[in-house]
Order: C-alpha cells, then structure tokens, then sequence
C-alpha cells in the first residue's frame, strides 16, 4: 500500500471513515481526520477512493471531502493550531451555552488559525474549517506553538489516551485500533510510521532491539512470527507497554511483557529516530 497521490482534497467532517470498497457496508480499513489533505485515487458514484500522507487508500463518502481549490493545501499558510484536548467542541460563536457546537474534534486535528486574543478575550481563538465555516475555540484546547515530543512526553500522551475505546480501523480518540494508535504516538516525536502494524514492523529506518535491551518510547510488534505481525503497542519501561487492545475491556489499556499470551508472542522491537525536526509544524502538540 504505498499509493501517494498529489493532495486534491480535504476532509470536512471530524472524522472519515476508510472503506474496503465504495459503499459503507465495505470492512472499515483506516480514517481521515479533519482538515487532513488526501489524493483522490478513482471515483466510484458517490464514493472517492483516497489515499493520506501514510500513504493508506481507502474509499471516502464523497460528502465528507471538499476540493482544495487553487491554495493548494489546508491550512492554506502555516498558521495553524493544533487540538490537544481529546476531545475539542469548535463554535459559531464564542459562547459555550448559546448553541451547540458546529463540530467536535478529535485530539491532534490542525485547524487554520485566523486570529488569536481577538474578539471577547484572551481565552478564545478564531479558525476557520476546511469547509470555509469560521469557527471559535477555548484557547487551552490547543496550541499553535507545538513540538515534537521526547520520550518521556510520550509516554504521558499515551497515559493520557488510557480507557478510550478499541476500533478497528480507528485513528482518533473517537477509537483507536492498534497501529492507528502507534502510528500517533510515533508522530507525536517527529516519526512517520506506515498504517499497519506489520507494515511498521517492516519500516525503513528503525533500528531492530533485542528483547533484553528494551528501552521506553521503543515500538513492540506481536504476532504468529516476524512474517505475520498483527499487532503492536509502546514500551514504557519496566516491563510495561501501553497499547489499543481487545484484551479484557477493549481500548487503550497497559500491558506486561511477563504475562502470557504476550511473552510467547513478542517476536520483535524497533528503535525509531526522529526525522529533522520542523519548527511549528509537528502536526501534533
């Protein structure tokens, strides 16, 4: 799966749901978030198959993308802010008790950042959605000062995600499945990982860790052997790992390298680099 179109198109609704085929009874294979740029592949009616930067495909509802237009990419400059509540309710006006919010965001959406300290107070910011729509925002959920993060910073964003709910397919905190959940935390410290677990654990650019040199913010891949990973989480230290499971109570929840089935299949680890750092522009605080 390595299909990288040139952007045309970005998504307008909070999240996108990434089919197999072009209807939605097709198997849920991944998701575009909000304001994410995508190529479109092929058209199938009212479905568009798209492809992000991960370089992921799956078919879109065509509703739930608009065209880029000649800007080329959203933000349209690198004016943009970050969420990083889990959760974030956007408005038409800045008032939380006059109407309901326009649209709810999930964690680490980057949304085009009109103004800042405008309007009624210092604790509201203005954006504007890929859809054109302005839209008002409590200033403490989100940041458009954002860095990649340590490994320590890390391991506090995957705490942070503990007890949100497992979803096949999912990469937001609406639900996660596991390499969506991964794939985050990588690109929280400035590291681009592919989509699936066994795609990861085949990645360029990681370093293969014996399993007796294990070190926090290191990436685990389990499975029936190292030709058939299917799933994977991050190491935490002592023992521990955090990951999205359906082990127990389906979700983000921590598990433990001791405890069976795990031990017998652990069958590898890899050690991710971060790229060049970027000033402002991680993606996600």
């Amino acid at each position: 799966m390595t299909e990288t179109p040139v952007p045309d198109r970005v998504v307008v609704v909070a999240v996108a749901d990434m089919h197999e085929g072009p209807t939605s009874d097709s198997p849920l294979v991944s998701q575009a978030l909000l304001g994410e740029n995508v190529g479109s592949l092929e058209r199938s009616g009212d479905w568009v198959r798209i492809s992000g930067d991960d370089a992921y495909p799956g078919w879109v509802a065509r509703e739930a993308l608009a065209e880029l237009g000649t800007a080329g990419r959203y933000p349209s400059s690198d004016r943009g802010f970050v969420i990083s509540g889990l959760f974030a309710n956007l408005y038409s006006e800045p008032d939380v008790t006059r109407r309901r919010p326009a649209i709810t965001a999930p964690f680490g959406v980057r949304l085009s950042l009109e103004s800042e300290g405008e309007g009624p107070g210092p604790d509201w910011v203005r954006l504007r959605l890929p859809d054109g729509r302005p839209v008002w925002l409590r200033s403490g959920d989100g940041s458009s000062e954002s860095r990649p993060l340590g490994i320590r910073g890390s391991i506090a964003l995957a705490r942070r995600f503990l007890g949100l709910p497992y979803l096949w397919g999912g990469r937001s905190t609406f639900g996660f499945d596991c390499s969506g959940f991964t794939q985050l935390l990588a690109r929280a410290r400035g590291i681009r990982l592919p989509r699936d677990a066994h795609l990861q654990a085949a990645g360029e650019g990681g370093v293969e860790v014996p399993p007796d040199q294990l070190r926090a913010g290191d990436f685990l891949y389990f499975g029936a052997g190292p030709d058939r990973v299917t799933h994977t989480g991050m190491y935490i230290g002592r023992g521990q790992y955090v990951h999205a499971s359906t082990q127990h109570r389906p979700g983000v929840q921590v598990g433990r390298l001791g405890e069976e089935p795990t031990t017998r299949n652990l069958v590898g680890a890899r050690r991710f680099a971060p790229e060049r750092r970027r000033s402002r522009r991680p993606g996600i605080p």
